[in-house]
Formats: C-alpha cells, structure tokens, sequence
C-alpha cells in the first residue's frame, strides 16, 4: 500500500451521494440518516484537505475535484467488490450486467444472444435497457451499448456496429405500392421518430427529392414504436442497417432501395477501467464485435 487510507464509510457515503446528487437519497440507500451522510463527508473534506460538494439551500453539487475524485473512488469500490465475490461465490457462473439502449436490444442484440450463451454457458447474461448517459444510470453494469463516442471519463469504449439508414417497409406493402425511385415515397405514410427528428429530411435531401410530401405522415415517441409500425405494414420508416439486419433476414422489412445509405453515429461498447481484466465481460465486447462484422453485407 502506498499511503494512508481515508475511513471506508465515508467513501461509501461520498460514493452514494456523488453518483445519486443527494444525501438524502444517499442515506436512504446506505439505510442510515441524513445526518449521518452529511458527518461523513464533512469528515473525508476535512482528511483529505478540499471541498468535494457544493452546498446551496439544501442541495448539493459535486465541485470539480469531486468529480475526478469519484471516478477514481468507484474504480476502488468496483475492484474491491469484484475481487470480494470471486472469494466468496467461486463456483457461481459469473453473472454480466448489460446495459443497452432499447431499440437495439429488443431489435439486434436479443434475436442473436442465444449465440453468445452457447460460446460463454458459465455466464449468466442481465440485459437492462435505458436511453441515459452511462453517467446518470442508476445500476452498475459491467458493459454497456450506447451511440459513440466512445470517450466516457473512467471508462473504455470501442466502435462495433456502424450504422447507415435506408427506407424499410413490409412486404405486403411494397406489394401493393411498389417504391421503384425515392419519389415513389409521395405515396407512402412515411413514420416518424421523435428521437430522429431530422432523419427522413436528411435522407430525402440526399436521395435529390428534399421538398417531398409524403400521402401522410405518423409520429412515434420512440423510434421501435414507428419500426413496429413499418413492420406491420402501416407505413415506411427509415431504419438503420446493419442493426435491422436480422429484421430483412427474417422476411419482417424490406429494402426497396438500394441508396442512398446515409451514415449516422454507430454504436460502441463500454466499460469500467475496473471490468478490463474481466474475461467474461471482454469476451462478450469481442462477440459484439464479431457479430456486427457478419451482419456487414450489401442489402
């Protein structure tokens, strides 16, 4: 060991308040007061010499040096926690958090998981789904799948799976309005994703026909619900390949154009600096990796 140690409780506590920006919730995870939170924080400012929160009527916000320190503090806490259940569960299967947005899980990741629980069977896989940043998830997660970049503080990430979109619809309904050329889509209810705002403007822009008016429009919240739509024939949403891949394989969508592809930001895999040594979590980013290399194919 390389020098003193702060109190162990205090770290909790500064960890727990840090990461939820609250005593009050902080102690009612730790089940102890909020004073209690407050006296060991107080005490760790003062062993350690500097402020790590801001106090302003009744809420708190970390200072800058108590960002950098919590980084550095969950690292800690991760490896002792990590290295703790290697001793005492050692036979258990190892048990990986994933943490994935929900269109790619529900659409990409779950149709293929059966191939990484046959090459990995000593892992028991936790898939959870949430749209936040890493930063403000309220669970710890051994990997998670977010758009990149990849430069997370405290963490490292990698690209696997580019992303370029292109007009997808249902057979049946290209069946009955076939789409030979981008204006063809003036016949279509063309679908639309409150969180791809732009999306459709940006493609038909560049498929030369930017002042197209579609036969009707439809509005989703989120992007799954107008590719469920598309799926089941209510109209064309613009989807990106190759995450739907396994959708167009499977007969569900089709692609009535072959272009133009219009790229936009892929996905990477992330983790803790603490979870690098970890087998189980490096073999599923490099099963990640290899399962959206052979889904990179033409239309």
């Amino acid at each position: 060991m390389s020098g003193p140690l702060p109190p162990l409780n205090s770290l909790r506590a500064f960890e727990a308040a840090a990461r939820l920006q609250s005593f009050s919730a902080a102690a009612d995870e730790l089940f102890v007061t909020h004073g209690a939170v407050s006296k060991q924080i107080k005490q760790l400012e003062a062993w350690l010499g500097v402020r790590l929160f801001e106090r302003s009527g009744g809420r708190v916000r970390l200072t800058e040096v108590g960002w950098r320190y919590l980084v550095q503090v969950q690292d800690g806490l991760d490896i002792i926690a990590n290295a703790t259940a290697q001793i005492m569960q050692p036979d258990q299967r190892r048990r990986l958090v994933v943490n994935s947005t929900p269109t790619l899980a529900m659409h990409w990741l779950l149709p293929q998981l059966d191939d990484f629980r046959q090459q990995r069977p000593d892992v028991e896989l936790r898939l959870t789904t949430s749209d936040r940043d890493i930063s403000r998830l309220d669970a710890p997660f051994d990997v998670a799948i977010r758009r990149g970049p990849a430069d997370w503080p405290g963490h490292v990430g990698k690209p696997f799976l580019a992303e370029s979109e292109l007009p997808l619809c249902s057979p049946a309904l290209l069946g009955r309005l076939p789409i030979d050329s981008p204006a063809d889509l003036a016949r279509h209810t063309l679908l639309y994703a409150d969180t791809r705002p732009t999306a459709w403007q940006r493609w038909l822009t560049l498929a030369g026909v930017p002042d197209l008016k579609p036969a009707a429009s439809q509005q989703f919240d989120h992007f799954y619900l107008a590719l469920q739509a598309a799926i089941d024939g209510l109209g064309v949403t613009l989807g990106p390949l190759p995450m739907l891949r396994p959708k167009l394989d499977a007969g569900l969508l089709v692609a009535p154009l072959a272009g133009p592809l219009v790229s936009v930001r892929g996905y990477c895999w992330i983790v803790p600096r603490t979870v690098l040594a970890d087998s189980a979590a490096m073999a599923f980013c490099q099963w990640l990796e290899q399962r959206a290399a052979a889904l990179e194919r033409p239309v």
